[in-house]
């Protein structure tokens, strides 16, 4: 086993996060406070608010939860989810349990550090790059290129972080029909899932396509809520979810009680929540998009399809890691350069920088911004 690299993005955050002015790459969506989130509450999940003892909770995850979240599937119940603390937790014990050190993986580029480094702690890794010439297009050729004998996990995380792509749900019921036909694992991210532009758009969640595959998904992004720490896994493979639930019984055991009551509101209302943020994000965009066209000597600006983060392209002399780096030392003004999203796998565009489109009245951080290119001459 390998030992696992710094986590590029969460060193950079620690730097940065809670100490720029303007953080302007944020990954979730607009958040809410306690006081709106509990009036979305049902009387029955109320009222377990605020009888809550604080005692253990099951490994497998709170049964009203993962009965909520089984309800935004179309082919899964409750006994096919698990919860775990966040989505970073349910990455990593999904990897440890999938794949050993004779095994192969395939995982697409650029993409949540974490996606590639702990599977290349575990086995050989092969990358599959999204074209950022197209749109950053999948070729599902060069999947089934990729694959080997002993490849066991394909995985993919689409609306994409940090590009924004969604592809055609037909290419990824194809990718889905490939894992199957070789006896392969789809793990697919679905974080972003119900922030795309156009909702005719939204694919179908990989548990629903497939008994074999795993549905990843979080409060943290779509819903805005990062400090519930609530993830979970869907699978319909039964035997593959008690494997789940051994492996953390080494990390978290069970979650937090009042996070998962929190949860449970939340993914109830998940729809009225998914529609405000929605608006946020559509309201944000014509902003984002004036901002940009100021600029066109600067920036190659493409809204996301999906998601709440954006990837466009810096065009000035200084290079994107300098321009990032002035940019929060002078202005306070928090974006991601491309080298947070190196991969060991594939070449990734070094001239790209990740900006968050998901929180309200980013007016003063793009004035700031502005203001700072101005003094640049």
């Amino acid at each position: 086993m390998t030992r696992l690299p710094d986590f590029r993005l969460e060193t950079y955050f620690s730097r940065w996060e809670f100490t720029a002015r303007h953080h302007l790459t944020a990954s979730d969506a607009q958040t809410m406070t306690m006081p709106e989130l509990l009036a979305l509450a049902d009387p029955e999940d109320l009222r377990a608010w605020e009888t809550l003892s604080f005692g253990y909770t099951e490994t497998f995850g709170d049964p009203g939860l993962r009965q909520a979240v089984a309800q935004m599937y179309t082919r899964a119940g409750a006994d096919d989810v698990i919860c775990f603390a966040g989505a970073e937790e349910a990455l990593y014990l999904a990897m440890q349990v999938l794949l050993g050190p004779d095994d192969h993986a395939v995982v697409l580029t650029p993409n949540y550090q974490a996606a590639e480094t702990v599977p290349l702690s575990l086995c050989e890794v092969t990358g599959v790059a999204l074209d950022p010439a197209r749109d950053w297009a999948l070729d599902l050729d060069e999947v089934a290129a990729a694959l080997r004998p002993n490849t066991r996990v394909v995985s993919v995380n689409f609306p994409n972080n940090p590009t924004g792509k969604v592809i055609d749900a037909a290419d990824f019921a194809a990718l889905a029909r490939l894992c199957d036909e070789r006896g392969i694992r789809l793990f697919s991210d679905e974080v972003y899932r119900g922030l795309e532009r156009d909702p005719a758009r939204t694919l179908p969640q990989a548990a629903d396509l497939s008994e074999r595959a795993l549905s990843l998904n979080v409060t943290s992004k779509s819903l805005g809520l990062p400090g519930l720490r609530i993830g979970w896994i869907t699978c319909r493979d039964r035997e593959l979810r008690s494997r789940l639930e051994r492996a953390k019984h080494y990390t978290t055991i069970c979650n937090s009680a009042p996070s998962e009551v929190l949860a449970r509101i939340a993914v109830k209302a998940s729809e009225q929540i998914l529609a405000r943020n929605r608006a946020v994000i559509a309201a944000n965009l014509p902003v984002f998009d004036a901002f940009f066209a100021r600029f066109p000597e600067l920036f190659d600006w493409r809204a996301p399809d999906g998601g709440c983060v954006a990837y466009p392209r810096y065009l000035g002399p200084d290079g994107v890691e300098a321009f990032c780096t002035e940019l929060v030392e002078q202005a306070g003004v928090l974006l991601l350069p491309a080298s947070i999203y190196r991969s060991e796998l594939t070449a990734t565009p070094a001239d790209r920088f990740r900006i968050g489109l998901g929180r309200r009245d980013p007016e003063p951080a793009l004035a700031a911004f502005t203001d700072w290119l101005g003094t640049r001459g």
